[in-house]
């Protein structure tokens, strides 16, 4: 008896048949597949079209410019978890657990990032006239694009179908507005546009984005009518996720503030190299966050099953990580200088040094995205956030030892050891984290992770 095929979705159509074959009768794999395949199509379209453009705009600006862009955005960025109330992932948790109850659960998760949105904003724009009180430009960039932070109730609709592991939908609204910004910021480039009118075009995108997946939110799930906010989930939502929240504000403070205290303490040119570097080496961390995306339903399901499996999936996502990481940061570092000339010109010959530093970050990045998971599934947030926090204190404190002496490069350094810290060596300081130490040692030796994934 032969598999129809044709049954089988469009993006997991272009797999070799024999790999066809063999997942046809398997649809939860099959649904797995489907979502990461969209998902990676969404990142590497974005990914291609956005380092084209972005090259374009740093050419165009130049490094001073171009790092005040940055720093504008780096500093409304460490500001976002409080928007976000770390809820995304406790949401779509939800979801699964309780698809009776999507109404009442996207209601009141909209209905607390709206406020969140709110106080975020307020804060971005009273510390940016405490940190800038004389520069009128950075305050108006950081507030343009602050105001993005009111958006932010419009991602209850990228839980919803990250639940359904159908992020198809998803891709196809952020990667349409994606290009039609994307060709405005070249007419913009075309036209001899200000430095404000980018942050104007990038607040207008995150607005299209949100109107948009709400939309498709009421075709495809619930419509924005029958969302409701009850007060009791609102509570359940708000005591599962502040852990969440304080950890991913840690998190976007030990990920941005190089970005800002650099140019606090040295210049917003050196924010323009820097940030060359980090374009560049930060393009790979949505392959981690696709694919823990997809199978983190199946890991929730696999813990209800059987605890072994449940830890061995885990391992195997780690062994995966390393393994992607790795092959990505060695040719990296030998390339780095070269693609940096190639990319954004001599103006940015210094990005090259960065970023063969900046790129071994990644390792502990895939690692931390995968284990971030095993946090949540527990209802152990704040171990999470602990961890978040080790990270963003030995940031902040070698970030003020470096900087001062080695400029940007410090700043590298201080933020591959920070992520090592909080993703990696944080775990063996908890009892209940030990386990996870090990495994991702396991997963650090590349010949037994190669042994594990293709057996």
């Amino acid at each position: 008896m032969t598999e129809d095929l044709s049954a089988l979705p469009a993006l997991v159509r272009f797999l070799p048949g024999f790999i066809k074959r063999r997942i046809a009768n398997r649809p939860n794999l099959v649904k797995i597949l489907d979502n990461i395949g969209w998902l990676f199509f969404d990142k590497i379209l974005r990914m291609g079209v956005g380092l084209i453009v972005g090259v374009w705009v740093a050419r165009y600006l130049g490094p001073e410019q171009f790092g005040l862009l940055n720093f504008a955005s780096a500093f409304v960025g460490m500001f976002g978890a409080i928007a976000g109330l770390g809820l995304q992932g406790v949401v779509v948790r939800d979801l699964v657990r309780e698809p009776s109850s999507k109404e009442e659960i996207l209601g009141s998760a909209a209905a607390l990032q709206l406020v969140g949105g709110f106080v975020a904003y307020g804060l971005v724009l009273a510390t940016i006239f405490w940190l800038r009180p004389d520069d009128a430009l950075a305050k108006t960039i950081v507030a343009i694009l602050g105001s993005m932070m009111l958006f932010k109730a419009s991602e209850v609709a990228v839980c919803w179908f990250e639940s359904q592991v159908l992020s198809k939908f998803t891709v196809w609204v952020q990667n349409g507005i994606f290009l039609i910004f994307a060709f405005v910021k070249v007419l913009l480039i075309l036209k001899g546009a200000p430095l404000v009118a980018f942050a104007w075009v990038t607040m207008a995108e995150g607005g299209g984005v949100a109107m948009m997946m709400l939309i498709v939110l009421g075709v495809r799930g619930p419509r924005a009518s029958q969302l409701r906010m009850k007060v009791a989930r609102v509570k359940m939502l708000f005591v599962d996720s502040w852990p969440l929240l304080l950890s991913g504000m840690a998190v976007m403070i030990y990920m941005r503030i190089d970005q800002v205290m650099l140019g606090q303490m040295v210049s917003d040119e050196s924010v323009g190299i820097y940030s060359a570097a980090v374009r560049i080496s930060e393009i790979w961390y949505f392959i981690p966050m696709t694919i823990v995306a997809s199978v983190f339903p199946s890991i929730i399901e696999a813990k209800v099953r059987s605890e072994s499996q449940y830890y061995q999936r885990l391992q195997r996502l780690y062994d995966i990580m390393v393994l992607l990481s790795v092959s990505i940061a060695l040719p990296m570092t030998f390339l780095s200088t070269a693609i940096v000339l190639q990319l954004f010109g001599k103006a940015y010959i210094e990005s090259g040094t960065i970023l063969a530093i900046l790129i071994w970050a990644s390792v502990f990045v895939f690692l931390g995205v995968a284990s971030g998971k095993w946090f949540l599934t527990e209802n152990r947030q704040i171990l999470s956030f602990q961890r978040a926090a080790l990270g963003m204190i030995v940031n902040v404190i070698l970030n003020l030892l470096l900087i001062p002496k080695f400029g940007a490069v410090g700043a590298a350094i201080a933020t591959v050891v920070s992520y090592a810290m909080a993703a990696f060596f944080s775990d063996l300081f908890q009892g209940e984290t030990q386990r996870m130490f090990y495994m991702k040692v396991h997963a650090l030796n590349v010949f037994s992770s190669i042994r594990r994934v293709i057996s």
